[in-house]
């Protein structure tokens, strides 16, 4: 008889922060056919992008402006991801990700969980407060720009 696989939530946790990007606490948890899982490292892609189109052609970029705050909406959304997994209580993960098990120790939390909620913490805060300072930046240039133009 095979037994079944237990989902560890500090293992998912760290996942979420480290990988996050890639898809690979998803993929952990719902398996290769998760769509959402393939859907991370296409946000992050692009992200990317924005941040070499930045260097090649300068802060002017406009596409520039739209795809950086890309990666950073997806680094915050991931921490938080990272964040929810960590603080959620055994008995509810368990349910969700070990329904075959009910009392499986690996829905506990553990100090190595809690490192990584506090890690996730910070890079979530800090990725998603310059993500809405660089978008609110833009914007705000590009509004005096054109209104330059047309005091002109």
């Amino acid at each position: 008889m095979h037994a079944p696989s237990t989902k560890n939530k500090t293992a998912a946790t760290w996942l979420a922060f480290i990988g996050g990007q890639l898809g690979l606490h998803r993929l952990y948890l719902f398996g290769l056919g998760d769509i959402w899982a393939w859907m991370h490292p296409i946000a992050a892609a692009l992200g990317w992008w924005g941040v070499e189109r930045v260097r090649m052609y300068g802060q002017d970029d406009q596409l520039a402006w739209f795809l950086i705050p890309l990666l950073g909406f997806t680094l915050a959304g991931t921490a938080l991801t990272a964040i929810y997994y960590g603080l959620m209580p055994p008995e509810k993960w368990n349910a969700q990700h070990n329904p075959a098990m009910p009392d499986a120790a690996a829905g506990n939390t553990n100090w190595l969980t809690i490192g990584a909620i506090v890690f996730a913490l910070l890079f979530g805060a800090i990725s998603l407060m310059s993500s809405i300072a660089f978008s609110f930046q833009r914007y705000f240039e590009h509004q005096v720009a054109e209104a330059r133009k047309i005091s002109q």
